[in-house]
């Protein structure tokens, strides 16, 4: 049976002859030291084969978004709806970007992309609405375990409780006036739609694998004041990769973050919630990812609003990246980060 090695296969036969190769270039060893020594050659002829294996896997390990939720596109196999969600593989990682607006939906969408949940490495869900967690659902079913990061929002739907001491007290009261009978527990536990989920709060900018960062906003706008929201960043060589779910905290102010990681964006994904603006607001943040943050693409999608979209199309030009469900937008090459040594 061939050994599987990330998407490519080696035969045993493969591995016996490069093996026999290294075995047989000219050592004549006598005495009883020689098994010894093959040995030793056997051992370094398998590490150098496992690591040009892994440098030719990790080289044809696709760096690419596609959409499997939103309300626009092309492919009459998919579903559309109001929702986002996106699968992004890049430098050997999958990760999941929100789940999108319905579970039976998202389910579909990721059958008929031919999408294996179980395969990926991480969730990100970047805020609480309906609309980027209810495929959250379909999600367990398949990979119960996987690491899901969240908004750290105590009371929201992501099983975040709170330490007892965030309300007064008052011993003066009886017990059966008082919270708990007057004991209450230390952690006071919130409940969540899925119990037993994989969830990891997130506050502050966090790398959770080399050149992959997830950074936290807070929205300020009416509606949606104080929803806290994450943003995927990936460093490339060619600049940041950012992935948005709808922009509450507001499209600048996560540029304005990226610019930490790397003060060149590479290319914006998701929705910027410009749905309802009126068109000097549309044309000024179309202004604004041109010419001022000077984008080199944009991918919008989800909630950015068609006038958004034409204003975007007509900044960008050639540079503008059609990303309806079910769109595979190409990202640059990651760089190497790691180094191999065969032990000399």
């Amino acid at each position: 049976m061939p050994l599987a090695w990330g998407k490519r296969s080696l035969h045993p036969e493969t591995l016996r002859l490069g093996l026999h190769q290294t075995r047989t270039t000219g050592y004549n060893i006598q005495g009883e030291g020689r098994g010894a020594v093959n040995r030793h050659i056997s051992l370094r002829a398998v590490v150098v084969i496992v690591l040009l294996l892994w440098g030719v896997a990790a080289a044809e390990t696709p760096n690419r978004v596609t959409i499997l939720y939103d309300s626009f596109g092309k492919s009459p196999s998919l579903t559309m709806d109001w929702g986002f969600a996106a699968l992004v593989e890049y430098g050997g990682k999958r990760i999941l970007f929100d789940t999108g607006n319905n579970a039976r939906i998202f389910e579909h969408n990721v059958k008929a992309l031919g999408v294996d949940l179980r395969n990926i490495d991480f969730v990100v869900i970047s805020h609480r609405h309906a609309d980027h967690t209810s495929g959250i659902t379909y999600l367990l079913t398949v990979n119960p375990k996987v690491p899901i990061y969240v908004p750290d929002e105590p009371w929201g739907l992501f099983a975040r409780g709170v330490k007892n001491d965030f309300y007064r007290k008052d011993p003066s009261l009886p017990a059966d006036m008082r919270y708990y009978g007057g004991h209450p527990p230390e952690i006071l536990e919130a409940g969540t739609p899925w119990p037993g989920a994989n969830f990891v709060p997130v506050n502050e900018r966090t790398e959770v694998t080399p050149g992959i960062f997830i950074f936290s906003g807070v929205s300020t706008s009416p509606g949606t004041l104080e929803l806290k929201e994450l943003t995927l960043a990936i460093k490339s060589p060619q600049g940041v990769i950012l992935i948005v779910g709808c922009s509450h905290p507001g499209v600048e102010q996560i540029l304005h973050e990226a610019t930490a990681i790397d003060p060149h964006i590479d290319i914006l994904f998701g929705g910027l919630h410009q749905i309802q603006k009126p068109d000097p607001e549309v044309k000024r943040i179309a202004a604004v990812l041109h010419d001022q943050y000077k984008l080199e693409r944009v991918a919008p999608g989800h909630c950015t609003g068609e006038p958004e979209f034409a204003a975007l199309r007509r900044a960008f030009g050639n540079h503008y990246v059609y990303a309806g469900v079910g769109s595979v937008i190409d990202l640059p090459a990651a760089a190497v980060t790691r180094t191999a040594s065969t032990g000399q």
